[in-house]
């Protein structure tokens, strides 16, 4: 199995998918786990090589269904405690 893919996504891929992406990042280094995690928009996320989609609660509806990978709703960006739980749980459910 190679490198694991994470997509951070917001509407346009510079803004809040940038943020979202340094969380990612920073969960992933205090639980020694290893991942690259890369920014994108909505527009162009589904075509891109991931392993599963990180994105609001608000943006997910519009991918849900369309999405070949696991969608991860993320309802506030900065609640420590949501990112540290959704990105561990991906990484152990897709680990197995």
């Amino acid at each position: 199995m190679g490198e694991i893919r994470i997509q951070a996504v917001c509407g346009f891929g510079c803004g809040s998918s940038l943020l979202l992406r340094i969380k990612i990042e920073e969960v992933l280094k205090e639980n020694n786990l290893s991942a690259t995690v890369f920014c994108g928009d909505l527009g162009t996320c589904l075509s891109q090589q991931c392993d599963a989609i990180f994105i609001s609660e608000e943006l997910s509806e519009r991918i849900m269904n369309r999405a070949k990978v696991p969608v991860i709703p993320i309802r506030n960006f900065m609640n420590k405690k949501e990112l540290t739980e959704k990105t561990l749980n991906f990484m152990k459910d897709f680990t197995k």
